[in-house]
């Protein structure tokens, strides 16, 4: 293939010698296709190129210009409306100007020829628009809010009860929804109890329990396959196996599947988590649930379902569990990672800190005559 036969060329795209009625939307949809097209020769997936197209048409509505006359000022009008109307977080509003960027650069590489296209076509051609004084610089490894933290210990038990109780509830008052109670207490505690975010929650399966040889004790329930953690961006989603560490979480996850799941008669499903008409319980009904018994007891309002994962890492860290250990548990790809998630107790810091002391302190309590001071 030579260097104009690029997949994703315009001179692939654009069909010579019709008369288009609209020639600049015709030009756009040219470019969009080639650009999928030189995505999908680098072995990119749909899920990866199909939301980076829609990111670049709410470009074009929200500048109302055709690509070959975006200039930077337009980055800068739309990061302000990103950020002062919409009120998105830095690392999202980064994620669509890092979209925007490739496409830009895209069209303007000289080796696709959308460039030369659009002067024979309009007499002018794309530009960079994305520059380093007008897109978010990654200068921070965590760039949530402050507020955000794990749930304290007390906190957790608070919540892992409450949920319990809404159990024996609706058994009591003989309402719907016992089921889908004693399904989402068990939920709450797989989360914290494997340290799995809510989307890998979800989307988890009977079939993804297996045996650990390290923990014979824990049965099938002794290791768990993540299929779908968190992806780096443009890849696919990461797997992962979490070896299961929590024995009361086991044993709830080993109740529920052998006793309660039956009862959903959804036998032929392969979720873990199913709902009472037969579906997979969706990331957005896990958060509504957690809001729900946030809210009832009071927690603080920054607390997620994610912040059941914080609360697994600092909590294994408190116990003394191995850093490297967490790590791969939780499938941080860099020991950085898992230190922004790490907040750990005054308590352990205290105990910490009386450790780190105790040599320096025992080397002082002997007087140069050898007695105890």
């Amino acid at each position: 293939m030579g260097r104009g036969d690029l997949a994703g060329a315009a001179h692939l795209e654009l069909v010579s010698g019709v008369v288009q009625l609209r020639p600049e939307d015709a030009m756009v949809e040219a470019m969009l296709r080639g650009w999928r097209a030189q995505q999908a020769a680098r072995g990119l997936q749909d899920d990866t190129m199909a939301p980076r197209e829609r990111l670049v048409r709410r470009f074009l509505e929200f500048t109302n210009e055709y690509p070959w006359h975006w200039g930077p000022a337009h980055v800068d009008e739309w990061t302000q409306s990103l950020t002062g109307e919409k009120h998105l977080a830095p690392s999202t509003i980064r994620g669509y100007q890092t979209d925007l960027r490739l496409f830009s650069e895209y069209l303007t590489d000289g080796r696709y020829g959308w460039a030369t296209a659009c002067e024979e076509s309009f007499g002018t051609h794309p530009v960079p628009i994305c520059h380093e004084w007008n897109t978010i610089a990654h200068l921070n490894d965590y760039e949530g809010t402050p507020e955000a933290r794990p749930l304290t210990r007390e906190e957790l038990q608070r919540l892992l009860d409450y949920a319990d109780e809404q159990v024996e509830r609706a058994v009591r008052a003989r309402r719907k929804g016992a089921l889908a109670a004693y399904r989402d207490a068990t939920m709450f505690k797989v989360i914290y109890g494997w340290g799995l975010r809510r989307t890998e929650t979800s989307k988890l399966d009977l079939a993804d329990w297996g045996r650990n040889p390290a923990a014979a004790e824990f049965g099938r329930y002794g290791m768990l396959h993540v299929r779908y953690g968190k992806a780096v961006r443009g890849q696919p989603a990461r797997r992962r196996n979490v070896a299961s560490v929590m024995g009361w979480a086991v044993e709830a996850v080993r109740d529920y599947v052998e006793n309660i799941r039956p009862r959903f008669g959804c036998a032929d499903h392969p979720a873990l988590w199913v709902t009472e008409r037969g579906g997979r319980v969706k990331p957005a009904e896990i958060n509504a649930r957690f809001v729900a018994y946030r809210d009832a007891l009071g927690l603080p309002r920054d607390a997620t379902p994610h912040s059941l994962r914080h609360s697994y890492v600092t909590h294994l860290t408190e116990d003394g569990v191995d850093r490297r250990f967490i790590q791969e548990q939780v499938g941080h790809r860099c020991d950085t990672s898992t230190a922004i998630y790490t907040h750990v107790s005054g308590d352990f810091m205290n105990t910490a800190l009386r450790k780190a002391l105790a040599p320096a302190l025992d080397d002082g309590r002997a007087t140069d005559d050898g007695r105890d001071r």
